[in-house]
């Protein structure tokens, strides 16, 4: 039974120490020999990499948490017809 217990320890340690070198982060760098990004249409100059990392406004849009308090009746829909 010791044994056992000796290899699962072995085992999960193992595993821990070979995930935790799956989250180091170092910062952006270009590759040789790499294009840089064109810039987007209409934009001044190209956009760096924090820039590039920030999530735009249709990727995370805000939420609407306003509760309903009460029910309410629903508004005629014109796009609610009956299957043909």
């Amino acid at each position: 039974m010791p044994r056992t217990a000796t290899l699962i320890a072995a085992a999960a340690l193992t595993a821990l120490v070979a995930l935790a070198g799956c989250g180091s982060r170092q910062k952006l760098t270009a590759v040789e020999g790499m294009k840089p990004v064109p810039p987007a249409y209409g934009a001044v100059g190209a956009a760096g990499p924090n820039e590039l990392l920030e999530p735009s406004t249709q990727s995370r849009p805000e939420r609407n948490v306003e509760l309903r308090r009460k029910s309410e009746a629903r508004v005629d829909d014109p796009f609610d017809l009956p299957p043909e």
